[in-house]
Formats: structure tokens, C-alpha cells, sequence
């Protein structure tokens, strides 16, 4: 007889990392001076915006007054389109992208325009010749890269990325890193040196387990000026918040492991869902797996793994109308998971 906590709900649709975040983390909550909550930061009699900024300059070699805090990199994002770009403008987003890529530029009344991502065998990628034919044709006011995509998962090699950026000198970039973790192709310092139009984005939502506490940064190159003076906040940030990003900082060997783990188990998802009849599991550089299964057992499945307490993301898309996109949760959740797959497909 199965056990109760096999049919526990287990929420995979959204891409949080379900190990939580490294226990110095939490002690940095239970330990939190209530005065914290009363005052603003002083951290500008040091000269900076705030202690977060100070430290994440330190951490990837970049001037502290060209990193940018917001509201998770949603609202990084946001705050790009709202500076640069004009009405009537276009945004140059992915083929296969997030949803709110597509609905972004119209905050503004701008357009989107969406460069291709090839579907290989087991893998997406981007193809960067079309993607700057478009650009050349299109002459967009903003360009989104993302690198990992979601929610294909793949990335930009280092050299197809210096190709695109150095196209892309003369428009505003945004280089979305939401869903980084370590290999990134090239690195903070390097991108927003040698790119002064580029701005790079990243979370600690995804890889730090910190969704809930909505921190997201940036880092500017140096012709994005209107934005670092637009993204100012002149009596800091949420100074909780900072105090937890900073501890999930210090606490790099307990996120090492859980992406070994995550990567242990990927292996398994291509392995063994993968060789399974009709479907395919595409190659992933993210915390999350895009899945195509037959489109004839769509609702099947869903029906399937809903009763058994596996809530994945089935996409609704034009492009997307026969994929899962599946989180990567602890190693118990994709072990249930991936039984579950193999039990209805055999």
C-alpha cells in the first residue's frame, strides 16, 4: 500500500529550487535586530547605495554604482522597457520565451519582434545569424537575450555571445541570467566592460532559493546611465532581504551540492524519460526541463500525475502546445516524478 506522502502535492511549475535556502539564511531571520525594520539603511555615508550593492561589487568586479537591486529580475526587466523603450518601439525577445517577455513592451505601447531558437534532436539552441538579420531589419529599441532560456534551457556559448554583443553595440541589451548558476559563459566583469550597452540581469530566486524574498540585481555597462540614475533608490532597500541574499552569499558549498544533485538528476530525466516511447527531454542548463510528449496524451498525463500530486507546468503555447516544462525539485520529488512518467508511458 502506498504511503500518504506519496500523493503529497509536489509543485514543479514554477522553477523554485525545493531544497530551500541554505540555513544561514534562516538565521539571519531569527537573529534580525527589529531596528532593522525601523530604519533606513546608512549605508550612504560609506558612499554606496547599500550594504547588498557594496558586497555584490566586491563579488563579481564590477563599480558599485553600476550595480542595481530590484524586485526580482522581473522588475529589472520591467524598469529596461520603461527607460528605453519609446512607443511604437520594438522589443526583440526569443521565439520561445517566458510570457511576460511578450507582454512587456506593450506596458509601454511598443511591439515585440521574436528572433528564432532551433529545435535540435535533444537540445535548443539559438541561431544567431537569423537573430541578427532580424536585428539589422527590425532596428529594435531593446533587445532580450536569454541565457538560459525559458523555457527551452539553453544557453549561449561564449563565442555566439560575443558575436551577438558585438552586433549589438548600439542598442540597450538586456542579458537575462535569471536561471545562471555556475559555467556562465562569460563573466560579469567581462560582458559589462567590453559592452557599455549591455545590462546584465540575475535573481537569487532560482539558484539561491530565495523567490520569496524578491531580490534581483544587475549590473550596468557604462552608456546605460539613464537607467542606473532611474533604478536609484535613495534610502535603500529592503535591508531584511539584503541580510538573507548576503548570507545565501557566504553559503557556497551548500549550493554547490544541491547543483550536483540537480545535475545527478537530470541525468536521470534524459536517461530514463527520455528513452520512454514519443517523448523527448531536451537538454537543460536551467533548474528545469522542457518535455514534448505526444499531443494525443496531453490530458492524459495531466490527469495522471495530478492525481498522483505532481503539479508540472503543461505549456499552453503556440510553439508549446505538446510540452511539459518540469522544475528540478529534490532528488525524492524527481525520483516520484520520474517513476510516474514511466508508469504511464509503459
Amino acid at each position: 500500500m502506498e504511503s500518504r506522502a506519496t500523493h503529497d502535492p509536489v509543485f514543479l511549475d514554477r522553477n523554485e529550487n525545493n531544497y530551500g535556502p541554505a540555513p544561514a539564511c534562516l538565521e539571519v531571520l531569527k537573529k534580525t535586530d527589529p531596528l532593522t525594520l525601523s530604519f533606513y539603511t546608512k549605508a550612504h555615508t560609506r558612499g554606496v547605495k547599500s550594504a547588498l550593492s557594496e558586497r555584490l561589487a566586491k563579488e563579481v568586479g564590477v563599480a558599485e554604482e553600476r550595480i542595481l537591486l530590484g524586485y526580482g529580475a522581473e522588475d529589472l526587466l520591467k524598469q529596461t522597457v520603461q527607460c528605453y523603450l519609446q512607443p511604437g518601439a520594438k522589443l526583440m525577445i526569443p521565439s520561445y520565451s517566458w510570457w511576460y517577455y511578450k507582454e512587456i513592451a506593450s506596458e509601454v505601447g511598443g511591439e515585440n519582434v521574436e528572433y528564432p531558437l532551433v529545435k535540435g534532436k535533444d537540445r535548443f539552441a539559438y541561431d544567431v545569424q537569423a537573430m541578427l538579420a532580424m536585428y539589422r531589419r527590425e532596428k529594435p529599441g531593446v533587445v532580450f537575450v536569454s541565457s538560459p532560456n525559458n523555457p527551452t534551457g539553453n544557453s549561449m556559448s561564449a563565442s555566439e555571445m560575443t558575436e551577438v554583443l558585438d552586433a549589438l553595440r548600439d542598442v540597450p541589451v538586456v542579458l537575462d541570467q535569471a536561471y545562471w548558476y555556475h559555467d556562465a559563459a562569460l563573466s560579469v566583469k567581462e560582458i559589462v566592460d567590453r559592452y557599455p550597452n549591455t545590462l546584465l540581469v540575475r535573481t537569487f530566486s532560482k539558484y539561491y532559493a530565495l523567490a520569496g524574498v524578491r531580490v534581483g540585481f544587475a549590473a550596468a555597462g557604462e552608456g546605460l546611465g539613464k537607467m542606473v540614475k532611474m533604478s536609484h533608490r535613495y534610502l535603500g532597500y529592503n535591508r531584511v532581504s539584503e541580510d538573507v541574499a548576503m548570507a545565501a552569499l557566504d553559503s557556497a558549498e551548500y549550493y554547490r551540492l544541491i547543483a550536483e544533485k540537480m545535475a545527478a538528476d537530470k541525468e536521470q530525466y534524459y536517461r530514463r524519460v527520455g528513452t520512454l516511447p514519443g517523448v523527448t527531454v531536451f537538454r537543460s542548463d536551467a533548474n528545469f526541463l522542457l518535455v514534448e510528449i505526444p499531443s494525443d496524451r496531453r490530458d492524459q498525463l495531466k490527469e495522471f500525475l495530478t492525481s498522483r500530486g505532481l503539479i508540472l507546468k503543461f505549456m499552453n503555447e503556440p510553439l508549446l502546445k505538446s510540452h511539459i516544462r518540469i522544475t528540478l525539485g529534490t532528488q525524492e520529488q524527481n525520483a516520484r516524478v520520474i517513476a510516474a512518467f514511466e508508469q504511464f508511458f509503459r
